[in-house]
């Protein structure tokens, strides 16, 4: 089963509010995605823990309906 963009968009964006999300489906198959989010919540957290928040936002789709998430993540300027 495909997962829509929006649907991750809407995860990430319910997790963190206020933050900017750009997703792209990296080859038109609902199933391959990145996502450059950018985040206060980001601020004081390494690279590591910044894709973790991410990945919890998941809710356990990475590995079944989600094949591939990569992850761009930054702190506002």
């Amino acid at each position: 089963m495909a997962v829509e963009a929006k649907e991750i968009e809407e995860l990430i964006r319910k997790a963190l509010p206020g933050a900017k999300v750009r997703i792209e489906d990296l080859r038109g198959d609902g199933d391959h995605y990145a996502a450059y989010v950018e985040s206060t919540a980001f601020i004081g957290k390494s690279r590591v823990q910044q894709h973790q928040m991410i990945y919890a936002a998941m809710n356990g789709m990475m590995g079944g309906r989600l094949h591939a998430l990569a992850l761009y993540t930054s702190v506002p300027n």
